[in-house]
């Protein structure tokens, strides 16, 4: 992370592109507890969200996981998700797209769901 190029997200969130090519995006990001995403899709873009640290709520087209340290879940382009943070402790995790997903997110409004 020390080398890598730092953004904030959600005001509160941390992200760290560790690798970006025209076909893999691989970022670690940081959610302080409370925080969470957007519930949006992806065009093109699948993920696979990897959790390092902490635990993180995952909801994927109407369905909630939990994901635990060591744990991950594979999302499909075209899917609505959304994650959060609702634990007191900082999650600590890997987004891993392809291919990137910047420029590539479609935000559903609660009205749609």
């Amino acid at each position: 992370m020390d080398n890598s190029e730092h953004y904030k997200w959600g005001d509160v969130c941390d992200g760290w592109h560790l690798a970006t090519t025209k076909g893999l995006s691989v970022i670690q990001e940081r959610l302080p507890p409370n925080a969470q995403e957007v519930r949006h899709f992806h065009h093109f873009a699948e993920q696979f969200f990897y959790i390092l640290d902490g635990k993180a709520w995952l909801e994927v087209n109407g369905e909630q996981f939990i994901l635990l340290s060591g744990q991950g879940m594979h999302v499909s382009a075209n899917t609505p998700h959304q994650l959060k943070n609702t634990s007191l402790e900082t999650l600590n995790m890997l987004v891993i797209s392809t291919p990137p997903s910047h420029g590539d997110r479609t935000i559903i409004e609660e009205k749609d769901v």
